[in-house]
């Protein structure tokens, strides 16, 4: 081998050996990064306004996961095509533990079906840290009306196809969905009239002008109590809610295997780091676990969360599957 060849390829070694310390230095301060994190305060971006029921549990499980991590964790609301808007803006992210998500049945499992394009993939973009809390929804009619339970109901509208009306508030909600699953499942036909809102629809239903409710049980709670104006039929979660636990289940109430809840969760950008998120589903554990956080979702008509990592992501397949054909038979269409 002549000089130049022996050059060029102790070169070439020269150049290799630099890429692997240069990465050996990269992994390594990477390591050292995430045994840091967190080093400052996280960002939680909520995609939907601030005040109401979702935005109230992040910055309840924001509060609660502050002592196990060492910092304070920010809510930063993004809200806007239907929560679309601030999930995809956390995609995009720098994927270091900085910038969380919450994410919710309808971004997460719901939205890719009823939009063209909703900017991310929620089954690849994002890393599933836990679910923070459930909560059923609720089928209601007005306190005065002929029907008690949810077999009168069902009864009625089996005799009339098409003559019922439902109320929910707005197309593509999961309250909207919950008409629709109830459709198909018991086989019935409603007509679906969609408002900006659960206050408006509740006083629809009060009024009489709409005859049935579909509706998140925590907006309605109010209405629902007793010497109220809504008279409840049943909740659609799998148990009953101690929020209302007079209420039966819509199993218990005629039609065995229905199940829907409205849930939320944490999500964190592809790409970041095992430790941190390790890190961060142990803080969310640990929230989850205090009687105080329990006691203030209860207060909410929710439930604490107790599914995460793998087996969030687990669950959103199943949402999704559920969701997706029920959407596509029915040819529901966001506005």
């Amino acid at each position: 081998m002549g000089w130049l060849s022996r050059g060029r390829t102790a070169a070439r070694a020269g150049r290799w050996t630099g890429v692997a310390v240069a990465a050996t230095l990269a992994l390594g301060a990477a390591a050292a990064s995430a045994q840091e994190w967190p080093a400052r305060p996280i960002t939680l971006i909520v995609p939907f306004p601030p005040g109401g029921t979702t935005d109230i549990f992040a910055r309840t499980i924001a509060e609660h996961m502050r002592p196990a991590l060492g910092q304070s964790i920010v809510v930063e609301n993004k809200p806007g095509a239907a929560g679309n808007l601030g999930v995809a803006a956390a995609t995009r992210a720098q994927p270091d533990g900085y910038t969380i998500v919450l994410g919710s049945v309808g971004t997460q499992s719901v939205n890719q079906f009823l939009y063209g394009n909703i900017g991310f993939n929620p089954a690849t973009d994002l890393v599933p840290l836990g679910m923070i809390a459930s909560t059923p929804n609720v089928i209601a009619v007005a306190a005065g009306s002929p029907w008690r339970n949810l077999e009168d109901l069902m009864k009625a509208v089996k005799k009339d196809p098409g003559k019922y009306s439902y109320a929910s508030p707005g197309i593509g909600s999961s309250v909207h969905l919950t008409g629709a699953y109830f459709e198909s499942m018991a086989s019935l036909q409603m007509l679906h009239v969609p408002f900006k809102g659960s206050s408006a629809a509740i006083p629809a239903v009060i009024g009489g002008q709409v005859d049935i409710l579909m509706d998140n049980l925590p907006s309605s709670m109010g209405a629902l109590k007793a010497g109220g104006r809504l008279h409840g039929i049943a909740v659609t979660s799998a148990e009953r809610s101690p929020a209302a636990p007079d209420l039966p289940t819509m199993a218990e109430a005629g039609l065995p295997g229905f199940e829907v809840t409205a849930w939320s969760g944490l999500y964190a950008p592809r790409g970041t780091p095992a430790p941190v998120v390790d890190k961060l589903i142990a803080a969310m554990k640990q929230a989850l676990k205090s009687p105080e956080l329990q006691q203030s979702l209860a207060q909410g008509g929710a439930t604490a969360g107790n599914v995460f990592g793998a087996d969030l992501a687990a669950f959103e397949v199943k949402e999704r599957d559920k969701w997706g054909k029920l959407i596509q038979s029915r040819g529901i269409k966001a506005d």
